[in-house]
């Protein structure tokens, strides 16, 4: 990623972060990993975040309210955190120096995933392995209803050559901006994805993403716009999800054991159901047959 030059983010030193975790509001980004995390206790109220997972939370922290104090053990991987977030224009991002090694304020114990508000999808996370085993070199994604675009910027980060399509525009115009001062090649369109007809192209793309989103009749579509072994990794809410708050239109909402046959006849190769990342989500990672 080449950032842009007037891209900005302040080192604080020991005694301002305590002051500033004591005084608040403070948002604390933890940028270690999940083993340090519970070994080594944190800062009470923190987020995870491993480092190479940061370029999604490019999309997804706020660009109002507190300051972001970014930290990891010895400050290495925080300023580099730091300095990615600060060039996506995500304003008031900190810089702890010296890391959790030198820090004597007040610490938090526990065992948690990564994020998946700020960070990625869980799901895509356990899919990467298939990711990496597309056939194309470098793998064509394409993230469909990708809103802010976090995943767009992760695996576009990570050396994918990503297509991202929503219907927003301004999700869309912020996200190609992010990866212009990102430096990264996201290929960028404003789409209606729920109007007759819509065509992704026949055999395009090694792996399809979706996530939190469902227009039953765009099926067929993404069949036929993966590559022969090509895969499908996709995840929404369930019915079990209205009772919880947001979506509870049926429209928007998978039935038990539905999704299974929405990506009839891709060969499933993974599925959860269920509570997961605080949601009644039911997920596939399903490919074609080559």
């Amino acid at each position: 990623m080449t950032y842009r030059p007037d891209a900005m983010h302040e080192t604080v030193t020991q005694e301002d972060a305590r002051a500033l975790v004591a005084k608040g509001p403070v948002r604390v980004l933890d940028v270690r990993n999940p083993d340090e995390w519970s070994g080594l206790g944190t800062i009470p109220g923190a987020t995870l975040l491993p480092v190479d997972l940061v370029a999604a939370a490019a999309a997804t922290l706020p660009h109002d309210g507190p300051p972001i104090l970014v930290c990891c053990e010895h400050g290495v991987r925080s300023a580099m955190a730091a300095r990615l977030l600060a060039a996506a224009g995500v304003p008031r991002v900190l810089d702890m120096q010296g890391g959790m090694s030198q820090w004597t304020g007040p610490r938090e114990f526990g065992s948690r995933p990564p994020d998946a508000v700020i960070g990625p999808s869980s799901w895509l996370l356990a899919n990467v392995d298939l990711l990496r085993a597309a056939a194309s070199a470098p793998p064509r994604v394409l993230d469909l209803a990708c809103g802010g675009g976090r995943h767009s910027l992760l695996l576009a980060s990570a050396g994918f050559a990503v297509r991202a399509i929503d219907r927003d525009p301004v999700k869309i115009a912020t996200l190609a901006d992010r990866a212009g001062r990102l430096g990264l090649p996201i290929e960028t369109e404003t789409r209606d994805l729920e109007t007759d007809g819509v065509d992704l192209g026949e055999g395009w793309y090694d792996v399809i993403l979706v996530v939190h989103y469902l227009h039953r009749p765009l099926f067929p579509a993404l069949r036929r716009a993966l590559k022969p072994g090509g895969v499908l990794i996709y995840e929404t809410f369930t019915e079990a999800q209205a009772a919880r708050g947001r979506p509870t239109n049926p429209l928007f909402l998978l039935k038990p054991g539905e999704l299974n046959g929405l990506v009839a006849p891709l060969a499933i190769v993974r599925r959860r159901e269920g509570e997961f990342d605080g949601a009644m989500v039911a997920g596939v990672a399903a490919r074609r047959e080559a």
